[in-house]
């Protein structure tokens, strides 16, 4: 039994390293492609491609390579200058990708084509050929065509290219130029009138901006001044309109105030009157009385004058009839008048004041019958006198004229005295001179008014004391 179990057990043992040794043959048979790459097939059933699988190679009858379908980036730069069609040498340096079509039949061509070279040598070939194709494009080409076209310089190599490229079984996926330079700075030369055109441009534009900018604040600032004005011309108003409003209203104050103070001045004015009416009549009770007491006064003060009046009577003894009579007259018609003129005045007041009026009048009548009968009296003494009363005049009345003559010195405030140093009448003595000369005119002034010679007037003058003494009036007799 036990050595049963060991012949299934070693049987089971080498049945298992069969199907381990079945399985590792199988697994080096089988080949997978991946999706960046093609697995062709050659041998016994013909050539085939293998891409995005896996299939089996039977060892000693087939085979197998893989293709790469990568995308290949190479730089197409060929050494010598490149001419366009104006004769310029240029130097063009671009980029180009370039991988193997996806279709069967582009792979079989590719790998017939590049299958057994590496991938240095299949570069070169392509760079070959897309040097050859650029250097066609670029002499039917000018200089400023490859400078600012360069993408239709790129669609122009792809689509030279394209047939060159199938039959090796290649795609041109994008062609860039990267650099096109010339060795006569005919690039830099071109651009230049483009600078300047684009700088003229520019400082057009600048200067257009500059304008428009100029413009635009030339008409903000008119709309703004626009606007401000007709902001201020609305604040006037308002402010007119308020000054008028304030206006009306002070008005209409004024106006009930004047009439307020219309109907207090007169109620005012109303008690005022009252009140001096009953004032008047208060005045004239206290006129009334002074008047009585006046009139007392007044007639003492006659009887005062009337002896005054005697007296002067006693003492005068010359009296000039005739002129007092008739100043005794004046002064009586004057004080009549005076009378009549306070009579009437005081028929103009009230009863009070009419008696007042009356009163003064009548003093004043009798005060000019006092002075009347004092200018008689006064009269006759004259007369007793003679000549003396006319001497006494002359004399007393000469000190006035001359103190008239010589009121213009005294408005006088400064004198400035220039002497010349002839004689003796010089600076003060010069003044006093004159006013002596000026008083020593006044007799031959009084001659030349008068028409009489002093000396004569002088000689008729009695000698004092040869008048006869007046005689003296008899006592009345009593009876005998």
């Amino acid at each position: 039994m036990f050595g049963i179990a060991m012949e299934i057990w070693i049987i089971a043992g080498l049945s298992v390293l069969a199907l381990l040794l079945l399985m590792s043959m199988l697994a080096s048979l089988y080949r997978k492609a991946g999706p960046h790459e093609a697995l062709v097939v050659y041998g016994f059933r013909g050539t085939r491609v293998v891409k995005g699988h896996g299939t089996v190679i039977f060892p000693m009858v087939e085979n197998c390579r893989d293709l790469s379908l990568e995308l290949m980036s190479f730089d197409v730069a060929p050494q010598q200058d490149l001419y366009t069609r104006q004769g310029v040498a240029v130097t063009v340096e671009a980029v180009a990708q370039i991988k193997v079509k996806s279709d069967t039949e582009s792979i079989l061509t590719a790998s017939e084509q590049f299958l057994t070279k590496t991938d240095q040598e299949r570069e070169a070939l392509i760079k070959l050929v897309m040097e050859g194709h650029l250097r066609g494009i670029i002499g039917q080409l000018t200089v400023e065509e490859i400078v600012k076209q360069p993408e239709m310089v790129g669609d122009r190599m792809r689509s030279t290219c394209a047939d060159d490229m199938n039959k090796m079984g290649l795609e041109v996926i994008s062609f860039t130029i990267k650099e096109v330079r010339d060795k006569n700075e005919y690039i830099i030369n071109m651009g230049r009138p483009d600078i300047a055109r684009i700088k003229r441009d520019a400082d057009v534009a600048t200067a257009e901006a500059d304008r428009d900018t100029a413009i635009k604040r030339a008409l903000a600032q008119r709309e703004s001044a626009v606007a401000k004005a007709q902001a201020d011309q609305e604040r006037v108003l308002a402010e007119t309109l308020s000054l008028a409003k304030q206006a009306e209203s002070q008005r209409d104050l004024e106006v009930k105030r004047a009439q307020f103070l219309e109907v207090t001045k007169r109620q005012q004015a109303q008690a005022d009157k009252a009140y001096d009416i009953q004032t008047n009549i208060m005045q004239q009770q206290v006129i009334a009385e002074q008047v009585k007491v006046q009139q007392v006064e007044k007639e003492q003060q006659v009887k005062v004058q009337e002896a005054e009046i005697a007296r002067r009577e006693k003492e005068l003894i010359a009296t000039v009839l005739k002129q007092a009579e008739i100043e005794r007259q004046r002064i009586e018609t004057l004080a009549a008048a005076e009378k009549q003129r306070l009579v009437i005045e005081a028929e103009g007041h009230a009863s009070s004041i009419r008696a007042q009026g009356e009163a003064e009048a009548e003093i004043i009548f009798k005060k000019g019958d006092a002075e009347a009968r004092a200018m008689n009296v006064k009269a006759e003494a004259y007369q007793e006198y003679n000549q003396a009363a006319v001497v006494d005049k002359l004399f007393t009345t000469l000190p006035e004229i001359v103190r008239a003559m010589a009121a213009p010195l005294a408005n006088v405030d400064k004198i400035t005295v220039v002497s010349t140093g002839n004689g003796d009448a010089t600076g003060m003595h010069k003044i006093t001179g004159d006013l002596t000369k000026m008083a020593a005119q006044v007799p031959a002034l009084f001659e030349t008014l008068s028409g009489m010679s002093m000396g004569e007037l002088l000689s008729k003058v009695r000698t004092i004391g040869d008048k006869e003494p007046k005689p003296e009036a008899l006592p009345p007799s009593n009876g005998k």
